[in-house]
């Protein structure tokens, strides 16, 4: 069975990760499959909305430590530079919006993959564990980078540091995921969203996108420029015109994510 699974419904695009035995834990085989299929994603037109969710009772466990040991064992350089860093450039720099939607628990490297999507959306269930100071090792996959920004140097400094869990309520109260949902109510939910996303103005999102990007190193005035140089392109849209005359018109915009 492959550790990745593609299912298109509609303009959704919904990559679920398939070692519900392991966890979803990733070895190279699932880390270089996710990229492929994230790009596949990016490539097809027709997906306007991407989901990234978890087979089984785990979201990802993060890294399969069977990797790291034996006479075969893989580099952690190796596994950095060819697994999990193009996994986030590719999540970042793909012009539209992705969703983690986070099932289970969501450790290490698996936290942090579901914390860099542009929107994460929790089952109740589901926990958050900054794992690697229980192995001796440093936060990776830009944990560094979003979780600071998200919840603030102090409370991220904390986790890493500790490793302790948060549930799913604790952080959306503390500013790391958008929303949690009842697990009842989990997929229909996260379908629901997607489907919403995927009815916007898609290149507009994926300029927001780039925007938010950006400010992460912008001064003011540099982003200020940023703005005004997406703007113009965004008005440039056939989105745009729609929006303008669905608005003028009293009814709903029909976009087709050009």
């Amino acid at each position: 069975m492959s550790s990745i699974l593609l299912s298109i419904q509609n303009s959704v695009a919904i990559i679920t990760l398939n070692r519900p035995d392991k966890f979803n834990s990733f070895n190279r085989s699932m880390a270089l499959l996710l990229q492929q299929t994230l790009t596949d994603c990016a490539n097809n037109d027709t997906i306007r909305c991407i989901v990234i969710t978890g087979n089984g009772k785990a979201f990802s466990a993060g890294q399969d430590i069977a990797e790291l040991v034996g006479d075969d064992a893989l580099k952690i350089e190796t596994i950095l530079s060819e697994h999990y860093n193009p996994i986030i450039q590719l999540i970042r720099n793909i012009g539209k919006p992705i969703i983690a939607a986070v099932n289970g628990v969501a450790a290490g490297a698996g936290a942090n993959i579901a914390l860099c999507c542009d929107i994460v959306l929790a089952n109740e269930q589901a926990s958050f564990i900054q794992a690697f100071s229980k192995i001796g090792l440093v936060p990776d996959s830009a944990g560094t980078y979003f979780l600071p920004r998200l919840i603030g140097f102090q409370k991220a400094s904390a986790l890493m540091m500790t490793g302790d869990k948060v549930s799913a309520t604790e952080a959306e109260r503390m500013g790391m995921v958008f929303k949690v949902i009842a697990a009842a109510d989990f997929e229909a939910a996260v379908l629901a969203q997607a489907n919403t996303l995927a009815a916007m103005p898609t290149l507009g999102l994926a300029y927001t996108k780039e925007a938010l990007n950006n400010t992460m190193n912008n001064n003011l005035v540099s982003q200020l420029a940023e703005e005004d140089r997406l703007q113009r392109i965004a008005a440039a849209t056939s989105d745009f015109n729609e929006g303008i005359t669905a608005f003028l018109e009293k009814r709903t915009p029909l976009f087709t994510g050009k």
